[in-house]
């Protein structure tokens, strides 16, 4: 199974249009559009699973594809890094 990165998603776009642009490209495991905590308005991005054959499939075709006048940003997904720095961050801090 291979987890997808989609970026530069319109902020209407549903979960459901989501995966019927990716079940073109093979049966889609799930799909998961990232809201802002304290809002819950979309961000704009989210992720989808499938097949590793399929997924590639899918990147290939979709990156950089229109859908609602945004140019789709389309590439498997990375593991998240762990944020760098120590107490206070990248603010610089104070122990």
């Amino acid at each position: 199974m291979t987890s997808i990165y989609v970026g530069n998603l319109p902020f209407t776009a549903s979960e459901e249009e989501v995966r019927a642009k990716f079940e073109a490209f093979g049966a889609v495991h799930s799909v998961k559009l990232i809201a802002d905590r304290e809002t819950g308005r979309p961000r704009g991005f989210g992720f989808v699973e499938m097949d590793q054959n399929a997924a590639q499939k899918a990147i290939q075709e979709l990156n950089g594809k229109d859908m609602g006048g945004r140019p789709l940003r389309v590439n498997e997904a990375q593991e998240r890094q762990p944020r760098q720095g120590g107490p206070g961050g990248a603010r610089g801090g104070r122990w």
